[in-house]
This record gives structure tokens, C-alpha cells and sequence, in this order.
């Protein structure tokens, strides 16, 4: 039996290469240090445990709300009234199985066959892979290491054609760990506006922004509410991974139609895990605050020591977990150079090229996966290895 074109025109099959290459080693008896796959090292929270704990003690284990909790949706709008700027009610959030599964009810929603969606890139590989099953087609707009990966609005809108339907924006960046400035904002929404596109806004790391950087909703800007699906999750900033809880906000024609979608997927998220999700918004945010200090702080030491490393440099991500240093004075390619990095120093890292191709030359490190100690570890053999080309450069 043949399975569709578009089932298999996807990248789902590559997703978690490094991370499968990685486990091999490490059954062999390998000690792998793991920087290529985005979790954070931290457990969760004692006290949103706790609350599902409760909740299944309480009996809250049998069908719930389509849509999610009503407390939890609240509890949301709230949140996003306080910390974004955006007056969305309880009824215009959707509780979904993790950010995944609410982008791509977004997607299955908003566009249809032959419909164009504009990516930045670098980008996120997922976001492609369900455009492409839901056949869309992904027009990519390739963004600069001159100017560390931030979008050109003239490069952009050059991109905008007739088909063109939405334009999917991650803020903070993965992998190049931007923060997008009010005034690129501003012009990404002015050429939304005027090419009437949707806007995905992928915003699962607004929690983690370092320095004095802010993260802005890009649906806070005027308009720009009624064209936008901003979508949030509880994974990172909260060491929620596996809970699996995210949400979609948007007006109640988006949320009508994305509904449909989880409705027959899903049918409604898992019940005991919105009141861990729900302790996580209401509860104490200290434990949240201490886990992005710690990633500040692990961020500081893997940045410096890759750019003391001979021909290396790395910019200083203002968010999110990933470094995204320049590894293309080894005159490698990013794919080989991963798996000699994994098979030499055994640390698992993601090619660039894997995030498009402006990646290229790039390694993606995800300082927030392991221990500060251990990515002390990683960092030291990667300098040895990478030293090795600089004294084969001296002696030839």
C-alpha cells in the first residue's frame, strides 16, 4: 500500500535524529552530554505537582471541558491581560495538548490546500513539517548571521505573493534565541495588515527573556488582535515537557474552527494536568524565576567559552535556552560536524542547517538541558575537539 505524497512530506522523520544517534551511543556505554534537544534539566515545581496529585485524589480523572477548564482559561486570560497586553476572554483561549498540538489546529484551521505560509528562517522544523501535512506550501524567508538573525521587513513583504494566508513569527527566537524589538513588531504587523495575513505568533519562551530585553505580544499592538493566534505553553519556563499542556488565544472565529480540530483529535486535554497547569499561572512564581536564573547563568558560561574557542563565535541569545554559535571556520558542514562532535567528544548538539538554511555553519547548544556542571563539561570537550583543527591549520 502507497501512503500519500503528503504524509511523507514532512521532516517528522528527521525530528529527532540527534537525539535517536545519541541513545545509541549511550546504550553502548557512552557517556553523552545532551544539548540537542530542548527540555529543560529542572524538574517541575513541587508545589504543581502537588495540585495534580490533588486533583486525582479529588476524583478530577473523567471527561472534561472541550474547550478546557473554565478556571484554567480564566486563570489565562488573566495572565495574558497582566503580562501581555491582551484582552482575551476565557472563551477565546483553548486549552491544547502542548504548543504542538495547538499550532497545528492553527494550521489545519487557518489554511487551506495551496495556501502559502510565510517562515522565517532559520525556523522551527515542526511548524514546516504540519504545514506541509495539511497541505500548505512553506515560503521561507532567510534572515542574516550579520545581523543576528533578525527579520527585514523589505526581505520580507518581497516575499508576500497573492497566495500568500499567514506568516508564522517564534518570539523568542528557537534556534537563534531573538527577541523581537517593538519596532520590528511594528513593521512585521504593518505588513500584515496591509496583505491581510494571519499571524502565528509561537511565543512558548516569553518567560525566559535575559538582560534588560522585553518580550512583546505581537497581538498587543492596535489591529493586530483580530489577525493574530498566539500560542503559549507551559514546557519550558515551567519544566513542564512532559505534561503536555499548552494553549492557543485568539478571536472566537479562530478558536471556533481550532476547536474542531482538537475535538477530533484529542477530544478535550488531559483533565488532572490543567489543575498542575493551573497552580503553575496562580501559584508561586519563584521556583519559574529561579529556573530562568539559572538559565542566565548557564547561558553566560556556554557563550563565553565558545567564543574563546579558535574560530568561534557566538552571540549572546536575549532568550530561550539555545546558543546558536558559527562553527563554519572548521570548514565543515553542520551535519558533519554534529556527528563528529557526538562520535569524538560525545556531545549531542543539532546541525543548523536542520533549522534552514541560513543555519548553515550554525550548531544549535541547549545550554538548558543539562546541569550547569555538565554543560561546564560539554563546553570542555568541545574545546578540545574543536582545538584540534586549530593546531591541524598550524602545522599545514
Amino acid at each position: 500500500m502507497k501512503w500519500p505524497a503528503r504524509r511523507m512530506a514532512t521532516q517528522a522523520n528527521k525530528s529527532f535524529g540527534m537525539y535517536e544517534a545519541a541513545a545509541r551511543l549511550e546504550a553502548e556505554g557512552a557517556d553523552i552530554i545532551h544539548l540537542e534537544v530542548g527540555r529543560p534539566s529542572e524538574d517541575t515545581p513541587v508545589h504543581i505537582k502537588e495540585a495534580a496529585k490533588q486533583a486525582l485524589d479529588d476524583g478530577i480523572v473523567h471527561y472534561g471541558d472541550l474547550q478546557g477548564t473554565g478556571t484554567l482559561r480564566k486563570a489565562l486570560a488573566d495572565k495574558l491581560r497582566r503580562d501581555n497586553c491582551l484582552t482575551f476572554g476565557a472563551d477565546e483561549i483553548l486549552i491544547t495538548t502542548g504548543l504542538t498540538q495547538a499550532s497545528f489546529a492553527a494550521f489545519m484551521a487557518g489554511i487551506d490546500h495551496g495556501d502559502e505560509v510565510i517562515v522565517l528562517d532559520p525556523y522551527y522544523p515542526q511548524h514546516n513539517s504540519k504545514i506541509a501535512l495539511v497541505g500548505g506550501q512553506v515560503v521561507t524567508v532567510r534572515m542574516s548571521a550579520g545581523n543576528g538573525f533578525r527579520p527585514d521587513p523589505a526581505v520580507l513583504e518581497a516575499a508576500i505573493t497573492e497566495r500568500s494566508k499567514m506568516l508564522v513569527l517564534i518570539n523568542p527566537g528557537n534556534p537563534a534565541g531573538t527577541v523581537l524589538t517593538r519596532e520590528e513588531l511594528e513593521a512585521i504587523a504593518d505588513i500584515a495588515t496591509r496583505h491581510d495575513l494571519i499571524v502565528l505568533s509561537d511565543e512558548v519562551y516569553e518567560l525566559i527573556v535575559y538582560d534588560d530585553h522585553e518580550h512583546i505580544s505581537i497581538a498587543s499592538l492596535p489591529g493586530m488582535s483580530e489577525r493574530t493566534i498566539t500560542l503559549g505553553a507551559f514546557t519550558k519556563a515551567y519544566s513542564m515537557d512532559g505534561w503536555r499542556m499548552g494553549y492557543a488565544a485568539a478571536k472566537p472565529e479562530f478558536i471556533q474552527q481550532m476547536q474542531l480540530v482538537t475535538l477530533n483529535s484529542t477530544t478535550h486535554p488531559c483533565v488532572f494536568a490543567q489543575e498542575g497547569a493551573l497552580a503553575a499561572i496562580v501559584g508561586p512564581q519563584e521556583p519559574m524565576l529561579a529556573m530562568v536564573a539559572e538559565d542566565r547563568r548557564r547561558r553566560d558560561l556556554t557563550v563565553e567559552r565558545l567564543n574563546a574557542m579558535p574560530g568561534i563565535s557566538c552571540r549572546s541569545p536575549q532568550g530561550g535556552i539555545y546558543a546558536f554559535p558559527d562553527f563554519s571556520s572548521l570548514s565543515m558542514s553542520s551535519e558533519a560536524l554534529v556527528t563528529g562532535i557526538l562520535e569524538e567528544a560525545h556531545v549531542a548538539l543539532e546541525s543548523g542547517s536542520f533549522y534552514g538554511e541560513s543555519g548553515q555553519g550554525h550548531l544549535r547548544v541547549c545550554f538548558g538541558s543539562e546541569p550547569y556542571a555538565r554543560v561546564a563539561e560539554a563546553m570542555d570537550r568541545l574545546e578540545r575537539y574543536v582545538s584540534r583543527f586549530a593546531s591541524a591549520r598550524k602545522t599545514s
